[in-house]
Formats: structure tokens, sequence, C-alpha cells
């Protein structure tokens, strides 16, 4: 009697959980703009496995690299309107929509290192700041990773500030090309997937494309034979940012599984690419690529161009409310003065 019942019981749970598992299904179509042979394509694939592993198959996702449905800059919209359900590409793609965008995005002469800009999102109160700017857009930001800081690749020597006059280069849009015009360079914005073509025909002289080993992967110092590292011009933040409504409708297991892995990308990112940028400067050197290390006064020249660039690009109340976020916080690790 007693074996009937314990197996009656037995059943009953293992019918109980499979029909929670039932339940409790997530499928997402995520789009990044990395390649998949990439340090940060690799490490996108990474999460996903881990997202899948951890939830039991719970979570399944369907990855696409390189931009291959949508154009880099129109994934955030493709997430919000359900073409796609979540955008891992930047923020500061969508500075159109919003110039708050540049400032979840990358600021550009703030932080010295990922930890320092991650800490802003995770314990300086930045993501409770970016999170209401995103929801206004119909997304929930997710999380970030952050691969350090990049680095340019050039066809001629981009050593000190003065190089930068008439400087022909790839951009993103949005403050960067303020801040660049202001250095004398000439601004060109294209796709992020269009660069190494540019390179090639003679379009642009040089690109700011991502940090150093993932343009080494590229293929874009087989063309440009100068390169600037350590970086310090720009260091995007990368998100991860989903269709709200897929987003509310998830379990709420599934949201915390995504969000730890998130912060797990996060570390990964940035001490892999501190790691791959070292062993990338050796190799390019070796190759025939000189490496330019900016000089601190023309280091101090761009960080005075681009926080000068701030408050104009600020021109909405959501983006003077993430500058002050920011300053505030760069306050506290003492990278900004009250002077």
């Amino acid at each position: 009697m007693k074996f009937v019942k314990y197996a009656a019981f037995a059943a009953g749970t293992v019918a109980m959980l499979a029909g929670t598992s039932a339940l409790a299904q997530t499928t997402l179509r995520i789009q990044t703009h990395y390649a998949p042979e990439s340090l940060s394509g690799k490490n996108a694939a990474m999460f996903i496995d881990d997202i899948q592993t951890m939830s039991n198959g719970e979570i399944q996702v369907e990855m696409f690299y390189s931009s291959a449905v949508v154009k880099s800059v129109e994934t955030f919209d493709a997430a919000a309107t359900g073409i796609l359900d979540c955008d891992m590409t930047g923020g500061a793609y969508q500075t159109g929509k919003n110039p708050a965008f540049q400032f979840v995005g990358d600021i550009m002469g703030g932080y010295d290192t990922p930890y320092q800009q991650l800490s802003w999102l995770l314990i300086g109160g930045g993501k409770e700041d970016a999170q209401a700017l995103y929801n206004q857009y119909g997304m929930q930001l997710v999380g970030w990773w952050v691969v350090g800081q990049e680095a340019l690749a050039s066809t001629k020597p981009v050593q000190t500030a003065a190089d930068f006059k008439d400087w022909k280069f790839r951009s993103p849009p949005g403050m960067e090309t303020k801040i660049f015009e202001k250095l004398g360079a000439s601004p060109i914005v294209m796709d992020f997937t269009e660069v190494f073509t540019a390179l090639e025909t003679g379009i642009i002289e040089g690109a700011d494309a991502s940090i150093l080993a993932n343009n080494q992967s590229m293929g874009l110092y087989d063309i440009a034979k100068h390169a600037t590292y350590p970086g310090f011009h720009s260091m995007p933040s990368d998100h991860l940012a989903c269709n709200k409504s897929v987003w509310d409708a998830m379990p709420e297991h599934h949201k915390r599984i995504m969000e730890v892995a998130m912060e797990k990308l996060g570390l990964r990112q940035a001490l892999e690419g501190d790691k791959a940028n070292a062993e990338a400067a050796v190799a390019l050197a070796e190759g025939g690529v000189t490496i330019h290390n900016w000089a601190e006064e023309d280091r101090a020249a761009f960080r005075k161009a681009a926080q000068d660039t701030w408050p104009e690009f600020a021109t909405t109340p959501e983006a003077k409310a993430l500058v002050d976020s920011h300053l505030a916080y760069l306050k506290v690790l003492g990278l900004v003065s009250d002077q």
C-alpha cells in the first residue's frame, strides 16, 4: 500500500514538474552586430549557452550575428516592434531618438576602465536611471557588457591630437562626431559591418570600430598599419535590451537567470578584453603595425573636448539627468573634481 501511495505521489510530482516546465518556456530572437569569430561574438555565444543551460532548456535562443536580420542601428527598433525580441548592440546607436542614449551607450572621455563603468550601472544607480529611458521606447535594459577602451585603426599615423586634422574616418552615430570635429577630423557615420570594405576601398582613412583585438580579428590592420593603444577615446557599453512586453511576460526565474548571466558576461568581457588586447598589441607590432601610445597631454586634450561636448549634446531632460548621474558617480570615483 505504501509503495502504491509513493508511486502515485512520484507520478504526480513528475506530472506537476512537467506541467510547470511546459508553462515556463521562453524563446528569444537576439541580434548582435559582432561576428561569431570575434572575442565579443564568442562571449555572446557563452552568454547564450549560460542562460540555456542554467534554465535547463526552458530558455531557448535563436542568435543572429553580424547584424544578419537588420542593420546594426535598426536592431533596437526591430526588437521594440517584434521583428526580434532582444537587441545586443549598443545604446549609442539610438541617439537619433533621444541624445540620452549616448550616455548609456558611450559617455566618452569619462571612465578609465570597464570596471568603473560597470560599477556606475550596477552599484551607482545607473541601471535605475537608464531604465526609465529604455521603458519609454518599449524596451527593458537587462544589462551591459563592456569590453574596454577602443583602439583606432588608421592608414596614416595618429600619434597626437594634431594628427586628427582632416582625418577621414568611420564614426558611429552620436556625440563622437561632434568631439572629433572639434579636433579637426572628418567623421563619416557608417554601419559597423561596412568598416572593412570602406577602408579597403579608400573611402575612409581610419575607423573607430572596436577594441584592438576585435579590430585585428576583423582584418582592419591588414589594411590600416597604425593603431592607438592603450585606448582612450571611446568605451562603448554594449547592452542587452529586450522588448518590454516579452520581458514582462517571462517567468521571474528566467529574468533572474538572464540578469545574473549578464553580470558574468560583463566581467568576462572586460577580463578577456584586457588579455586579448595585450596579445594583439604584441602580434600586430611584430607584423609591422605601428602602435601609438598617446602622451598624457594629448589624452587630456581629447578628454577636455569630450567633456565640453557632454552638456552640448544633453539637450533633453533624460540626457541631462544621465549626465548628472554620471558626473556624480565620477566624482565619487575621483575621476572628476568639483572645480
